[in-house]
């Protein structure tokens, strides 16, 4: 199934990505921010499991700020499988 997430406090101000029935990440894409960087991090977590990209990504600070964008895509895969879990 395809999502979008609107992030918040980055230079990134969007994310697409797909999830699969069995939990599968494939076809991110951050809109804005450093587009290299965030190519990289798509390609990274292409077919990893959600779990695992939301326990390598979350907590992730950028410079100052208290989040990034590797944040804002486990805080949105949070979102995401809260949702898909309450309605199991």
């Amino acid at each position: 199934m395809k999502y979008r997430y609107q992030t918040v406090g980055t230079c990134s101000q969007q994310i697409d990505f797909e999830i699969d029935d069995n939990n599968i990440l494939s076809n991110v894409q951050f809109y804005g921010g450093c587009n290299g960087n965030l190519k990289g991090i798509g390609r990274l977590v292409e077919g990893q499991p959600v779990a695992d990209v939301i326990s390598r990504l979350e907590g992730i600070p950028c410079g100052m700020k208290s989040t990034s964008c590797p944040d804002q895509l486990a805080t949105a895969l949070k979102k995401v499988m809260a949702k898909r879990n309450a309605n199991a």
